[in-house]
């Protein structure tokens, strides 16, 4: 029988370097002989991308926040259940730019829902399933933004006030301090280098 994969998630604030490290995340599994695939939320399938953009595209219209919560944990069951649970269950370990603890941060302490529905809804999607590892790069909101701000065009969450990414640190930091196991808690001010070897050594753990 195929050994269960390993499932990793990266998370983080905008413009903390979650793309950069996610190729080196693969890159390391790539050396270490470990089979993977990359993937990232919303989206990861077709329908869950068409998700993905109407979540991110900047719109006139207010977005209600119930809405985009649905839309969140719509495209979440789709990349679940047509994509992240086949690859575990043929033997391959999951890298994700962001899963559920985004949603903790952004819907629940970004936009004000109860955490307790957030749960709800983790449970009926996920029936269960968590990262093994989540990969929590760190840093203060505003440095954050400025990085983001300098790559150019800006998405619908990357245009929220400071306040709102404050919020969501928050939440990150207190659902990484509550469950410290699951988390890798990396200060992304460090230089990259110094960053990487955290991250590293927090890999080769559980490899």
């Amino acid at each position: 029988m195929t050994a269960q994969g390993k499932f990793i998630s990266i998370e983080g604030l905008e413009g903390v370097g979650k793309s950069t490290n996610v190729h080196f995340v693969s890159d390391y599994l790539f050396r270490n002989s470990v089979e993977h695939i990359v993937t990232r939320e919303p989206g990861g399938t077709p329908l869950a991308e068409d998700i993905r953009r109407l979540l991110l595209e900047p719109r006139e219209e207010a977005v209600d926040a119930w809405c985009e919560l649905l839309l969140v944990f719509g495209a979440r069951a789709q990349h679940l259940n047509t994509k992240i649970r086949p690859a575990l269950e043929e033997g391959f370990w999951v890298v994700s730019d962001r899963f559920t603890d985004a949603t903790f941060a952004y819907q629940g302490a970004g936009r004000g829902l109860p955490m307790g529905d957030i749960e709800h809804l983790e449970q009926l999607v996920q029936r269960g399933l968590k990262p093994d590892l989540t990969i929590l790069l760190d840093a203060p909101a505003d440095v954050g933004l400025q990085r983001a701000s300098a790559r150019g065009a800006l998405d619908r969450f990357e245009n929220e006030r400071l306040p709102f990414f404050e919020r969501a640190r928050d939440v990150y930091l207190a659902r990484a301090k509550a469950d410290p196991q699951r988390y890798l808690v990396v200060d992304a001010t460090l230089p990259l280098p110094m960053v990487q070897q955290h991250i590293a050594d927090g890999l080769s753990k559980l490899i």
